[in-house]
């Protein structure tokens, strides 16, 4: 990794395990929304690929009792194949 000019120079300030645990978790505690579930999609064939939007939309339309807290989508391959994943995270009333 290559420093900025800015960076050159500068020390890097040393962090105790206990320091760095409260900094995860002030920043994580603002950008990580609370979840009780994850939904899978995924698809690997070129015709199932072009139907898994219209999945998702069908299996979050299905229950107003689930809140919305992320959607992360991955695309991986190799040589031979291509897959889409979409993980939905959501918050669901605990019965």
């Amino acid at each position: 990794m290559t420093e900025s000019p800015s960076e050159r120079g500068r020390e890097q300030p040393v962090l105790t395990p206990t320091e760095t645990h409260e900094l995860t978790e002030r920043v994580l505690g603002s950008v990580v929304a609370p979840f009780n579930g994850v939904k899978i999609f995924s698809a690997t064939m070129f015709a199932d690929r072009g139907q898994l939007g219209d999945k998702v939309t069908a299996w979050i339309a299905s229950s107003s009792q689930r809140k919305l807290t992320d959607i992360v989508v991955t695309q991986s391959s190799d040589a031979a194949f291509h897959c889409i994943t979409i993980a939905v995270f959501y918050q669901e009333t605990v019965r």
